[in-house]
């Protein structure tokens, strides 16, 4: 909907989206990195000592690194679970496919292979 109300009012979306409706991002809109937030400086304010207490930014700084290398190594942690899981259920698939191929190539008749004809009716002597 609203691409047809920018397209009527002749007005372009600020971010481009693709095919499947996210966003793009741009090649420097990189991930935050522990480091990245860890060697974050502030620059000073004129006329002396003026805005944030330096010491409180780099102890938040501190802190927002932490928290961002905990959430990184749960992360990395949940790819290793999804790794180990998805190894197993192949070669579980794998397993089973086997077995179903083999129980297939045992119930496989041989070639020219007749079933004996069923018996009869038992006759009984006429009376």
């Amino acid at each position: 909907m609203r691409q047809l109300v920018e397209r009527l009012l002749g007005r372009r979306s600020a971010v481009p989206e693709r095919a499947g409706g996210t966003a793009y991002r741009s090649a420097s809109c990189v991930p935050l990195r522990p480091a990245d937030v860890r060697t974050r400086r502030f620059g000073r304010t004129r006329l002396g000592r003026r805005g944030l207490d330096p010491d409180e930014v780099l102890t938040f700084l501190d802190r927002v690194a932490a928290e961002l290398a905990d959430a990184q190594r749960a992360a990395e942690r949940a790819r290793g679970e999804t790794h180990r899981i998805k190894d197993a259920l192949r070669r579980w698939q794998s397993e089973q496919a086997q077995a179903r191929d083999l129980l297939r190539n045992a119930n496989q008749r041989p070639a020219g292979y007749r079933p004996a004809p069923a018996p009869g009716p038992a006759l009984l002597p006429y009376r």
